[in-house]
């Protein structure tokens, strides 16, 4: 049996991005239920030297964005990382849906083989498709939202594991 390039990725992708958003609509309802200043969780941290929520979410949605379009051989999108509020990062997150689903299963399948070069921490990477799929896009993607999922709930907003995997 073969695995489907595209219901390995832009599905999935685009399934966790509305659960993130789901996550970030609770975490503005905690912040507004609590009288905290929304600036506070969206540069909240685990630890010093990691990147706030705010970038943990930009990070995950370029990410999102950079799969589909690798495996596709097109131009990955470049967007602005300016969101400063939870509205602006939930709109960022609608547009990478879109973008996602805006991909067709014959735009995807077949790509197990596609020769796929990036640039990333100033080291240029070369992968195939597959293991760019499951070994590096993927795997960054999912770091940066359970990153995203794990500040939030570190700093009390009442999220679970179901709002993580979300409902079937």
């Amino acid at each position: 049996m073969t695995i489907s390039m595209y219901q390995a990725s832009a599905p999935r992708l685009a399934n966790m991005l509305r659960n993130l958003d789901a996550i970030l609509a609770k975490a503005q309802a905690h912040a507004t239920a609590k009288k905290i200043d929304p600036a506070v969780l969206l540069g909240a941290r685990l630890f010093p030297d990691m990147l706030p929520l705010v970038k943990q979410v930009q990070i995950a949605t370029d990410h999102a964005k950079g799969c589909v379009a690798r495996l596709a051989g097109v131009e990955v999108p470049k967007f602005e990382d300016t969101e400063q509020s939870f509205e602006e990062l939930q709109a960022r997150i609608a547009r990478i849906i879109a973008y996602v689903e805006s991909f067709s299963a014959a735009q995807i399948d077949g790509s197990e083989e596609r020769d796929i070069a990036l640039k990333a921490g100033g080291k240029e990477m070369s992968f195939k498709g597959l293991p760019y799929l499951l070994g590096y896009a993927m795997p960054n993607f999912y770091f940066h939202l359970v990153t995203a999922y794990s500040i939030l709930r570190h700093n009390g907003v009442e999220i679970g594991k179901r709002d993580y995997i979300g409902t079937p």
